[in-house]
């Protein structure tokens, strides 16, 4: 009976044979359902309790998010962590300074974000070469990714890395696709397509869901998805962090060398953690994708606590601010008074569904208990 590599390289090997036209779509389409099931079970195997872990690796989430350093070995993740958070690294101008995941605490603009430096990663991580899997392993449960290159081959380096992230069901950078499926009893596979598909054809839609069987069901579709979108939302082990790319050691190129990088990375940020230039710009930047707000908490009868803000994810309601405050804050919950910004006059009542928004005054009713 073959492996499962074996299989999975016999499905690539399909794939890459065939020519890829509106014809061979659905089948093409199958064949990467087929991979990416065999591939969620290598992941399942590798990432297990057992083979996930490992001495330098344990590292538990603190702060109001959590950042991930991922690079090659050498390109100054060290020195950068030792710039911008409360942490010393072991810093060298050779390869794999870094053997272990060093968390540190970053606090800028009222935040305290966690940052972790981890071993550089190489070609071959998703296999397990040089501690891959335990790198990997940390970086599925980062808020945000600060992929860090240095100016030279950087767009090899950028493609071997999210190669082995995209690997392990990591989508730096992506949304998930937004798509529902409300199973039935019966009446096989009704799709209600709210935004034209120009992508994948509905009988390949349909063709991928019987793949995972999902053979009765109501499936709402409100993005425009590809082939491989589907698939990792039908794979159900994907994690979608925020991405954040940093193209470091600019202080060693020329003006012409920088401009050309800001071409091929339109979107990256510049620093040099050497010299500390646009650090300050990074700390902005990192707060900034990790969509963090300020709010402020009001004891009743007493005045709002303007000197320790509680920093949230934008999006959050007063269900998540109870939460942080206190489990039981739920459970005795009776009402929130809120003035600011999401409240349409000073003191309104509102309950746990409510959006709250950067600056608002809250105050927390609760049962006793």
């Amino acid at each position: 009976m073959s492996t499962i590599d074996e299989q999975i390289r016999e499905i690539e090997e399909q794939i890459r044979r065939t020519q890829k036209n509106k014809a061979t779509e659905h089948h093409i389409g199958l064949l990467k359902a087929k991979l990416a099931k065999l591939r969620r079970k290598k992941i399942e195997d590798q990432f297990s309790a057992k083979s996930s872990g490992g001495k330098g690796f344990d590292v538990k989430k603190s702060g109001d998010g959590t950042v991930v350093l991922i690079g090659f070995p050498s390109c100054g993740k060290s020195t950068l962590i030792s710039k911008i958070t409360n942490k010393e690294s072991r810093v060298g101008d050779y390869a794999f300074t870094t053997t272990e995941a060093i968390p540190g605490i970053m606090e800028h603009r009222g935040t305290k974000i966690q940052i972790i430096d981890l071993p550089g990663i190489i070609e071959g991580a998703s296999l397990g070469k040089g501690r891959g899997r335990e790198i990997l392993a940390v970086a599925r449960s980062a808020d945000l990714i600060l992929l860090m290159l240095d100016p030279f081959e950087s767009e090899y380096y950028y493609n071997v890395i999210m190669n082995e992230l995209y690997k392990v069901g990591i989508r730096p950078g992506k949304e998930r696709p937004n798509i529902k499926i409300k199973k039935t009893d019966r009446g096989g596979i009704a799709l209600s397509v709210l935004h034209p598909l120009t992508k994948i054809t509905e009988h390949t839609f349909k063709s991928i869901l019987r793949e995972y069987k999902v053979m009765n069901a109501i499936v709402t579709v409100k993005c425009d998805p590809t082939i491989d979108e589907v698939i990792d939302f039908l794979q159900e082990n994907r994690v979608y962090p925020k991405l954040l790319i940093v193209i470091n050691k600019i202080d060693l190129i020329s003006k012409e060398e920088l401009n050309k990088l800001k071409e091929q990375f339109p979107d990256a940020l510049f620093v040099s953690a050497l010299n500390g230039e646009n650090l300050n710009r990074l700390k902005d930047a990192i707060v900034e994708k990790l969509d963090l707000m300020t709010i402020y908490l009001k004891k009743q009868g007493q005045k709002a606590d303007f000197d320790e803000p509680m920093v949230i994810k934008r999006g959050s309601t007063i269900k998540d601010v109870c939460r942080k405050i206190h489990r039981k804050f739920v459970e005795n919950f009776r009402y929130a008074v809120i003035t600011g910004p999401s409240a349409k006059y000073p003191n309104q009542r509102f309950g746990l569904d409510h959006v709250v928004e950067e600056g608002d005054i809250i105050t927390i009713v609760v049962k006793k208990f």
